[in-house]
């Protein structure tokens, strides 16, 4: 049945308050650097009594968090200079690198050394599995004193005079679908800060707030952000294939893309016999019928891939939205009381697929502009400017700006955006406009009429449907509590949606949350299949669906993806 965009009256609930000085929002790479470096600071300035706090959704640190993930080092090179010794999680090494266009019906075009697009080289790079980078942060962040929670999510904005947040309260749990409060009823938690650090992945559902709030203006003059949606296998292979390519990194492109799409995938070789495989298209492709996961099946089908996977079994399945945009589309950094970091703020090299990296820089960065205000003792939107002028000093900013136009040059054809790129190379990033302009993903959808995708067949071999995959997601939530998934206006989901689009959010959703059985009235939504992705939230065409924080603890389980 469709959720309402409904909640419950819980103002005057008594609710525990927790009072820090530094809040953080998200124990992703970024949120937990920022509280390292933070820490470190304390600890070198002699100061014993600020307190910094990491709160996560996920009931165990890294159980949402996912990734491909090749990390470029120059992150943990500057948070803890010693983390090779200390037991950073490396899966490998990489040794080659090489780009295949595939071509329909079979057939690849390998391009190596130098004929290898140079953005997807990865020289010192490393195959990583960012859920057991988060766990080994978290517990670095532990020793350091800092008080982490996991199953803890932020559901609501502590709103101060003159546009300060002071913080966020957690979801209340115990909740039943129809409203009323089980026996098992807990308030969320007040927790107050000096400065709030948003650090919630992409499309935090805080994050979304602070930056459509037009009062604190974080997007103007920016393009909107544009996104893809990524999907990730984790496959047990034949020995030989394990042993073909363990520390070895294969991109592709072409099938089953046309060249007016952009997206591309992996494979890369982990030990043990084991491959990562993704794919990742982008959300402004337009077709009512874009389904990530079929075209992640129907890659998986063609010749080069189906030969390395078979015989072999899937093991994990996962899948995430990433913001795309660039530099042009972040937003503000800051504001009176809190700072965006990591994919929060779109710190992601499109063009390299890389993030991990940025993610760190970028909590480093707030940590020093914090520690600074902290000092001065002024917190607002004056002092927090710091970090902004912090990160176009750095290097994070240097890197960004030489891709700052590179997605939105591969807008209306893929060859011509190749073109511009190779113009960005040598001007620096400007390529053939200074500035090409956004687009939000929702206002491309194109007519159901005009959809051309067709979904593949599946089987129990290499080309499993949703409903199998997100079994091996983990995916799990307390059935017995009111969806996180909201349809603000059920109405345009029958009156105009069934005939504009053809309800296309039974497409792009890679969990299989949103059902239209033949001649149902409303949408069903199965909120417990919810990987946390924010496709529909991003994607629906009428902006209709808003994706909120579930119970805590609820959602995938990715372990060592």
């Amino acid at each position: 049945m469709t959720q309402l965009a409904t909640s419950l009256n819980l103002a005057d609930v008594e609710r525990d308050e927790l009072p820090v000085d530094v809040l953080v929002v998200g124990a992703g790479p970024a949120g937990l650097a920022c509280a390292l470096d933070l820490a470190r600071r304390f600890a070198a300035d002699g100061d014993t009594e600020k307190t910094i706090l990491v709160i996560d959704k996920a009931e165990e640190l890294g159980n949402h968090t996912l990734s491909g993930a090749v990390m470029d080092p120059a992150g943990m090179d500057a948070l803890i200079p010693d983390w090779r010794e200390k037991g950073f999680p490396i899966l490998a090494e990489i040794q080659e690198d090489w780009a295949e266009m595939l071509r329909p019906g079979g057939g690849s075009l390998p391009l190596r050394g130098i004929f290898c697009p140079p953005q997807l080289q990865n020289h010192g790079n490393l195959i990583v599995s960012l859920n057991q980078i988060v766990r080994w942060l978290g517990e670095r962040a532990e020793e350091a004193g800092i008080e982490v929670y996991g199953g803890f999510p932020a559901a609501e904005l502590i709103r101060e005079e003159n546009n300060r947040i002071g913080g966020v309260i957690t979801r209340d749990s115990g909740i039943a679908k129809d409203g009323s409060k089980k026996a098992t009823y807990e308030p969320g938690m007040r927790i107050t800060a000096d400065v709030t650090v948003f650090a919630e992945g992409t499309r935090g559902s805080i994050a979304k707030e602070l930056l459509s709030d037009p009062t604190l203006g974080l997007m103007e003059g920016k393009n909107p952000q544009t996104y893809g949606t990524g999907i990730k296998e984790l496959w047990e292979v034949t020995p030989e294939v394990g042993a073909e390519f363990e520390g070895k990194v294969m991109h592709t492109g072409g099938y089953p893309l046309d060249l007016k799409s952009y997206g591309g995938s992996w494979v890369y070789g982990l030990p043990n016999n084991r491959l990562s495989l993704g794919f990742v298209v982008g959300l402004d492709h337009g077709d009512a019928a874009l389904d990530a996961h079929a075209l992640f099946v129907q890659w998986k089908q063609h010749p080069r891939i189906a030969k390395l996977i078979e015989g072999g079994k899937v093991v994990r399945y996962g899948a995430k939205t990433v913001p795309e945009g660039g530099l042009f589309s972040m937003p503000k950094l800051f504001g009176n009381g809190f700072v965006m970091v990591g994919d929060s703020a779109g710190f992601l090299n499109a063009a390299t697929l890389k993030g991990i990296h940025l993610g760190i820089q970028s909590g480093m960065l707030a940590a020093e502009a914090i520690f600074d205000c902290l000092k001065a003792g002024d917190t607002t939107e004056s002092g927090l400017v710091r970090y902004d002028d912090l990160f176009k000093k750095s290097a994070a900013h240097t890197e960004l700006s030489g891709v700052r136009n590179y997605r939105q040059a591969m807008t209306g054809g893929v060859m011509k955006g190749v073109f511009d790129f190779a113009v960005q190379r040598i001007t620096g990033g400007r390529g053939l406009v200074e500035k090409r302009g956004g687009h939000s993903d929702h206002d491309c959808m194109q007519p159901a009429a005009k959809s051309r995708l067709q979904k593949p067949a599946f089987n129990d071999s290499n080309s499993m449907d949703k409903l199998t995959d997100v079994y091996l997601s983990g995916a799990v939530h307390e059935e017995d509590q009111p969806s996180h998934l909201l349809v603000l206006d059920p109405t345009i989901c029958v009156d105009r949606c069934t005939a504009e689009y053809g309800n296309p959010c039974q497409h792009f959703c890679p969990a299989a949350v949103y059902e239209w059985p033949t001649g149902a009235s409303e949408v069903l939504i199965n909120a417990s299949n919810c990987v946390h992705c924010k496709t529909c939230d991003i994607a629906d065409p009428y902006e209709n669906i808003n994706w909120t924080v579930p119970e805590g603890g609820g959602g995938p389980k990715y372990q060592d993806m």
